[in-house]
């Protein structure tokens, strides 16, 4: 999947609180891919990088996924084509929600 251009439907904006834990405020984008099955049963979930403004949709690519060792599902993180992040990039801008897990960034 890494590499792989996908469209994220995005249900939490940049700058939108999580839905049950209102104390967590989204500094990205943050959906899901349609079409795409997560071990969960859902939607694969993925965070957007390198948007800086709320959108509703997004087509990327997929630029690493963050493998929770103590959590049945994965992210994606996708980001525009041109756009590169580093891992410690990647972390500090998802470690407002997976603070809260064991994580592992693949690239």
């Amino acid at each position: 999947m890494i590499g792989n251009i996908v469209k994220v439907v995005v249900d939490r904006p940049l700058g939108s609180h999580h839905p049950k834990h209102k104390d967590i405020i989204y500094p990205v984008n943050y959906g899901c891919i349609p079409g795409v099955s997560a071990p969960d049963g859902e939607e694969q979930d993925a965070y957007i990088l390198g948007v800086n403004e709320p959108v509703t949709e997004f087509v990327g690519k997929v630029i690493a996924v963050i493998h929770r060792l103590n959590d049945i599902e994965d992210k994606w993180v996708v980001a525009p084509k041109s756009k590169f992040f580093t891992k410690e990039e990647i972390a500090n801008s998802v470690a407002f929600q997976e603070k809260f897990f064991d994580t592992e960034i693949m690239m």
